[in-house]
């Protein structure tokens, strides 16, 4: 497998122009939906209520979850809190709890089953509404700290490189979510600031090659020097992404509904992060101008 891709020999800036078009639809796309749909924010940022179970006997997550289901409440997060017997349940604020008292409402449930509630909280939606911007500010500070380090370390050029790639996953991921309405919480949050990291890395990789090779290959063409560059990290990065995704749909299929969000986050963000590093990324570094160094 590393020799093939080693050996391709794939013309990255002869076909530039078509990931372009690619990515150019799926960030309207994606933009059109945030800025129309929205996000189906979680209790995180948005207002609801947090319950701790501690039952008799063991039970599952998946037991709670399912007669949570029963009884129509579609909106909630279930995980073992601690031991088998303890459960912590996220329940988005829902009509039928201004109705009926949510602990009514649980013992009607769980009728069953010997419990009790040792831990009830409600969020609000101001702590919500101050939790999202606090998110954004953290998205805004870590992709503008990248910024300076990438140039810092190469050179502007890079760094716009880098920032034009970063903003390309986390916009898609974002639009993913928004798109098919799917639960957006701290966890997802958590995601999209690792897939900043982990495309970064991917790009950065690839930028050091590039400006080694700009420097000993004096002879090529610029548009050489990155086709020849992103050949050379093509193994690397192909691999890392493989195996990252291994673990990534491990925690999908077995992780349970309290990592489900953030698994498919995280999957579609390296998903994009790979595309973004081979295909745009660079790419991206011709349209700036990149030069070679005797053009400097």
């Amino acid at each position: 497998m590393f020799r093939i891709v080693k050996e391709l020999d794939i013309k990255f800036m002869e076909i530039k122009k078509i990931p372009l078009i690619i990515s150019t639809v799926l960030l309207l796309v994606s933009l059109l939906s945030i800025s129309i749909k929205g996000f189906n924010f979680g209790i995180d940022f948005s207002s609801g209520y947090i319950v701790q179970l501690k039952f008799d006997n063991q039970v599952t997550a998946l037991e709670v979850q399912d007669e949570l289901s029963r009884n129509n409440i579609n909106d909630s997060t279930v995980q073992l809190y601690g031991s088998s017997k303890e459960i912590l349940i996220k329940l988005k604020d829902e009509e039928i709890f201004k109705k009926k008292n949510i602990n009514n409402y649980l013992n009607e449930i769980f009728k069953e089953s010997n419990f009790e509630i040792t831990k009830l909280e409600y969020v609000g939606a101001q702590v919500g509404s101050e939790l999202r911007e606090k998110g954004e500010w953290a998205m805004l500070i870590a992709l503008f700290s990248i910024l300076i380090y990438v140039a810092l370390r190469f050179e502007l050029i890079y760094g716009l490189g880098a920032i034009s790639a970063l903003i390309h996953d986390v916009v898609i991921t974002l639009g993913f979510f928004s798109f098919f309405n799917l639960t957006f919480d701290l966890s997802v949050l958590a995601a999209v600031l690792a897939v900043i990291g982990y495309s970064l890395n991917d790009s950065i990789v690839v930028f050091d090659r590039i400006r080694e090779n700009n420097i000993i290959l004096r002879k090529l063409s610029i548009f050489a020097v990155l086709n020849k560059s992103i050949n050379q990290t093509l193994s690397r990065t192909l691999v890392t992404s493989f195996t990252t995704m291994l673990v990534v749909i491990s925690l999908l299929l077995f992780g349970g509904s309290a990592v489900e969000n953030f698994s498919i986050a995280m999957l579609i963000g390296i998903l994009i992060g790979t595309y973004s590093s081979i295909f745009i990324a660079s790419a991206s570094l011709s349209y700036f101008g990149i030069k070679r160094p005797e053009e400097n």
